[in-house]
């Protein structure tokens, strides 16, 4: 008869898991150094305060409208879309403290809206808003 060393069969039963944690890490380190990181690119908006009177707003600041046809149109009048940096330097200068409000239609494009915010700012008003048309 034959004596079973049960001390011997259990010694090899266990599982080194070492080698695998070791695995792992070198996969976390690969997946964190190759992953991108992409910055989002945006447009700071003001928009104006809820509290604040519309009526006097429209007294206070340069309020530019675009139709749903892309028209621009300057209190009450169509502007031509190469002369919005004009019109909101010369109503600027009257009235300094004035920001731009910008009420664009839904229909209108998008285009339109950042021409009107870039003519603005070329026009030095950095105070410049988006409010529901």
């Amino acid at each position: 008869m034959r004596r079973v060393n049960h001390s011997q069969g259990e010694e090899n039963s266990e599982i080194d898991l070492t080698p695998m944690l070791d695995v792992v890490f070198i996969m976390l380190i690969f997946f964190i150094v190759t992953a991108t990181f992409v910055k989002e690119i945006g447009l700071d908006v003001n928009s104006p305060d809820k509290n604040q009177n519309v009526k006097d707003a429209d007294k206070q600041s340069i309020v530019v409208q675009i139709t749903n046809r892309d028209r621009i149109r300057i209190r009450g009048r169509d502007v031509d879309f190469r002369a919005v940096r004009a019109n909101i330097e010369r109503l600027h200068a009257e009235n300094p403290e004035a920001p731009v409000v910008v009420q664009p239609h839904p229909d209108s494009t998008t285009e339109t809206l950042i021409h009107v915010m870039d003519s603005a700012r070329q026009a030095n008003v950095y105070n410049v808003s988006i409010a529901a048309g």
